[in-house]
């Protein structure tokens, strides 16, 4: 039975093309890939490549300055952050979010738009494996083409469930019958038709936005649709703590705010979804928010709230 593909760059002897992460003695990182003849330098000296190939993850090697280095595999965290770039990449506590919460599984379908430097492809690739599918769509021709280098780099070449599309979602999207689809957009409402078309019931939708105003339109525009259930939004931060003896406390810094999580799973086709019971706080939707109406359905209530817009907008043209 053969390996996942790239698995066995992942463990054993270092091997040449394998990348490699030193760590030196004040914690600092430096990532290369070793290549038989080169050698690494820094202001501390220099060592060749040839030291470490053939030699086992853990080994600790010394430059010409006598300065030791600590050399391991990059985990995949490690590498997204040190890896180029064209746009931001999705930080590893928000991928491990996506791929906890949306649920991907071995074997999942995943539509991915919005593919930036590839960060977070890399991660969808690991879990849905060879036997999945994901599809990633990106605008921007040059980004692709730097999150096409970022993947093929990790798993030592093309991945054979990937398949990268440089063009908008929207008129794009050929998959059907997909498990999952994954959102990294300025407006991801305005994909939701296309989405809901290409998941199967039960399928999961999840958008990463980095503002509460594109939360809260995406999470409306959710509702409205009618294909969906009620979204969940959350965000992730993250806490790292100084040891040292009995000198135990929280670090200084942390990675706070980096984004939004949004999801939601697609309801059969013709199945209205369930009426909230949940009051919204007054003034939640503003001037134009009936509340005296709790048992119209969603759908019923966003045709109301247009409606009323509408007159409104309508009375203030008369009068202006």
């Amino acid at each position: 039975m053969s390996e996942p593909t790239g698995a066995a760059r992942r463990r054993g002897p270092f091997q040449v093309g394998d990348q490699v992460q030193l760590t030196d003695p004040k914690g600092r990182h430096y990532t290369f890939t070793l290549q038989a003849g080169n050698q690494f330098h820094t202001h501390k000296g220099a060592f060749p490549h040839d030291e470490l190939i053939g030699a086992p993850e853990g080994t600790v090697v010394r430059t010409t300055g006598n300065v030791p280095y600590l050399a391991l595999r990059p985990l995949l965290p490690d590498y997204v952050l040190s890896m180029p770039r064209g746009a931001a990449v999705i930080y590893p506590k928000d991928a491990g979010q996506i791929l906890a919460m949306a649920d991907i599984f071995a074997g999942a379908r995943v539509v991915e738009a919005g593919v930036g430097s590839g960060a977070l492809s890399t991660y969808l690739l690991r879990a849905v494996g060879d036997t999945g599918m994901l599809a990633s769509y990106e605008r921007r021709e040059d980004f692709a083409d730097i999150a096409r280098g970022n993947v093929e780099r990790y798993f030592g070449g093309p991945h054979p469930a990937w398949k990268l599309t440089v063009g908008d979602l929207q008129d794009n999207l050929v998959e059907t019958d997909v498990d999952r689809v994954i959102l990294d957009m300025l407006a991801p409402w305005e994909c939701l038709d296309v989405a809901s078309e290409a998941l199967v019931p039960g399928g999961l939708i999840c958008c990463y936005v980095a503002t509460t105003t594109q939360m809260s339109r995406t999470v409306e525009a959710l509702r409205e649709h009618g294909t969906f259930t009620e979204p969940q939004a959350w965000e992730t931060m993250v806490r790292t703590w100084h040891l040292e003896g009995l000198a135990v406390r929280p670090d200084h810094r942390m990675i706070g705010h980096t984004g939004f999580l949004l999801t939601a799973r697609r309801l059969a086709d013709g199945v209205e979804p369930p009426l909230r019971r949940r009051r919204p706080a007054k003034g939640a939707y503003g001037e134009d928010y009936d509340a005296a109406e709790p048992e119209l359905t969603l759908a019923e209530r966003a045709a109301v709230r247009k409606a009323q817009r509408e007159a409104a907008a309508h009375d203030a043209r008369e009068l202006g």
